[in-house]
């Protein structure tokens, strides 16, 4: 099965949801928070669901509306790794300068 990793800035952009929510009075965070984990996890099943984007790179489309995120990755068919680089909401704009 194909290996899921998370850059180190994933754990940033996670956050920043979160504190997003709190401001904004989220009751359902937990809920929130699996359903983008579980999403993340067809990646490790599934690696080309992704919408292809610049530089070898995909987009992963996750929920709709206010509780719809956009995950980029990579994958590396060679190795079998899918390599999560940023998240950002669906209504933000960009990642940035995601690596």
């Amino acid at each position: 099965m194909t290996r899921l990793v998370f850059a180190g800035r994933l754990v940033d952009d996670l956050a920043r949801i979160e504190a997003h929510w709190v401001a904004h009075e989220i009751g359902d965070r937990d809920t929130r928070m699996a359903e983008i984990i579980d999403a993340l996890q067809v990646l490790m099943r599934h690696p080309l669901i992704g919408r292809k984007v610049e530089s070898g790179r995909r987009e992963l489309v996750i929920g709709r509306g206010a509780r719809g995120y956009i995950a980029l990755y990579a994958y590396d068919e060679y190795d079998d790794v899918v390599a999560v680089a940023a998240l950002r909401g669906q209504r933000e704009d960009g990642f940035g300068n995601a690596p």
